[in-house]
């Protein structure tokens, strides 16, 4: 090995570790703040407690109530934050790759649109039904998301191809259709308008564990066919012309890469409803601070975007309290000034 692979592999373990101690630490902090304060000791003695091999850690202790708290309450939907975040960050840094364009985000084919179409279907029309534990409302977001998906890539196929150009339009054109036909469902919503506007705007204030069950295979299956096609993104960073003569399979890439961006999109945005920003800024940063290597950037981003949005939670629960306002929300009003802050510090500088 090299001296520069070396110093490579160090670099990276170092990121990882400090990755790691982060998103411990917030999860930890998350866990403790609320409307009902629990001090970290009991939160790290509740946890511990549960965790097999400390064979039943007790490092202080704590009511009922408050292992209550953590572990029916405030750690699902914790979990759900950072599968959100590695799901929205992995389809942010593949979409960015695969358009060669540092301002993509996960929702570009139109996948935010059709879930909302199908929650607001869902709420307006009172659907209330159960498949395998999930509620109506998550079960239609995912099916139109993925219908959305499926239309959106056939529509901008040519022949056996999907060139990115045609792909980005037809998504930004089903984006703006499916968003007026949400605006037309608000106006029809009556009295379940304010249970539509909480659901668009994201949170995980229902969340619960068979949420947490239900998505986490199809995030964890899509995190793992994503970084096995790192490779081929980084050489597709060059070009399609240049990737192809290097013996990339392009077309066939985009596909499996779009395919399952889309799939933990899908999955994220059916239970967390809309939450901006999170895989537009996370692999924007990510990428100054590591690179553009697809097998350092994809880790690296996935923590990073489960770290932001566990704080945006906490921030949700606290800023208010005792009311709680939509994550969605925070990541906007954190986002949005910061990614212009960005975009004027670095004005025409951007590269992959």
């Amino acid at each position: 090995m090299s001296d520069y692979a070396v110093k490579r592999y160090s670099r990276w373990r170092w990121i990882t570790a400090v990755h790691a101690v982060a998103l411990f630490s917030v999860i930890v902090v998350s866990l403790g703040v609320g409307f009902a304060e629990i001090p970290f000791p009991h939160v790290l003695s509740i946890i511990g407690g549960k965790i097999p091999f400390l064979g039943g850690f007790s490092g202080s202790s704590f009511s009922e109530a408050e292992e209550l708290i953590i572990l029916q309450i405030r750690l699902p939907r914790v979990m759900m934050a950072v599968l959100v975040g590695f799901a929205l960050a992995t389809a942010g840094s593949v979409f960015q790759g695969i358009f060669r364009n540092p301002m993509a985000d996960p929702y570009v084919v139109g996948v935010s649109s059709g879930a909302a179409l199908g929650a607001a279907l869902a709420i307006v029309l009172g659907l209330d039904f159960f498949l395998f534990g999930f509620n109506s409302t998550t079960i239609l977001a995912f099916v139109f998301a993925v219908a959305t998906i499926f239309v959106v890539y056939n529509v901008a196929r040519v022949g056996s191809r999907v060139p990115v150009a045609t792909l980005l339009l037809t998504g930004i054109a089903a984006s703006i259709f499916l968003s007026a036909v949400v605006a037309m469902l608000e106006v029809m919503a009556g009295s379940e308008l304010h249970a539509l506007i909480f659901w668009l705007m994201g949170g995980f204030s229902y969340v619960e564990w068979r949420d947490v069950q239900a998505v986490l295979p199809l995030i964890a299956v899509g995190m793992f066919v994503v970084y096995f096609y790192s490779r081929d993104l980084n050489i597709m960073l060059l070009g399609e012309e240049e990737a192809q003569h290097l013996g990339v399979d392009v077309e066939g890439s985009k596909k499996v890469l779009i395919a399952f961006a889309s799939l933990v999109t899908a999955a994220a945005v059916s239970v967390s409803g809309l939450i901006g920003f999170v895989g537009l800024i996370v692999p924007h940063l990510t990428r100054m601070l590591v690179g553009s290597d697809h097998r350092i950037l994809l880790p690296s981003a996935v923590m990073s975007g489960a770290i932001l949005l566990v704080l945006c939670d906490a921030l949700a629960r606290v800023v208010f309290a005792p009311a709680e306002i939509p994550v969605g929300i925070v990541t906007v009003l954190l986002g949005g000034p910061f990614f212009i802050y960005l975009l004027k510090r670095r004005k025409g500088t951007y590269s992959f």
